[in-house]
């Protein structure tokens, strides 16, 4: 039988899901608190996995839509809601980034933390954040990427097929071109320890 990239990622997904908090912990509490103490309104959060995020948002938000297309992962995040209690709206839902089910300018503040590694057509998925973000919203990223490193760099692309294969993460992508590609642009970008934080907003074309 014939299986799908998406469905392949899924399925590694699912199977690791008990064990992405642990995982996880390679973004420090700091970065997390930064990335996100200036979101408002109402937020989306792609890839929002476990739900790691949850106790990092501002209280004073709106609301908060997760998305992921794994749903073991899912089933960890509505646990965490349910304990957390948070004080603000919270909808998580099955979804692919690469085909959002929202209109076009329906968040103000769009959140991914090390998800574009594994979104099969990573351009395609920040294409739909751009269409779903409010043209006065912004999209904030910790994404990892390829090291610009020349050693470095060979090495994680020696790593790549194995980390794909494991967790269908792309530890050797060149995330920057791909946001140029989307037409998204840049406005703050503040490497830290290989992991990239990035502040986009929307390009000129919008």
């Amino acid at each position: 039988m014939d299986i799908s990239r998406n469905e392949v990622i899924i399925q590694r997904y699912d199977r690791i899901s008990l064990l992405y908090d642990w995982m996880d912990k390679m973004i420090k509490d700091e970065w997390r608190n930064s990335l996100l103490a200036n979101v408002r309104g109402d937020i989306l959060e792609v890839g929002i996995g476990t739900g790691i995020n949850l106790t990092y948002y501002p209280k004073d938000i709106n609301s908060l839509t997760g998305v992921d297309f794994s749903e073991g992962m899912l089933n960890l995040a509505r646990k965490k809601k349910k304990k957390l209690q948070v004080d603000f709206k919270v909808n998580l839902m099955n979804a692919d980034i690469q085909v959002l089910p929202f209109p076009d300018n329906t968040f103000d503040s769009i959140v991914s933390t090390c998800v574009f590694c594994s979104v099969p057509d990573p351009v395609k998925g920040l294409k739909e954040l751009k269409r779903v973000c409010k043209p006065e919203g912004e999209i904030f990223m910790i994404e990892h990427m390829r090291s610009s490193s020349p050693l470095a760099g060979v090495l994680m692309d020696a790593l790549n097929p194995l980390t794909v294969r494991l967790w269908g993460a792309n530890i050797n992508r060149d995330t920057l071109h791909n946001i140029d590609l989307s037409g998204l642009v840049i406005v703050d970008n503040i490497p830290l320890m290989g992991t990239v934080v990035r502040k986009l907003t929307l390009g000129p074309n919008n």
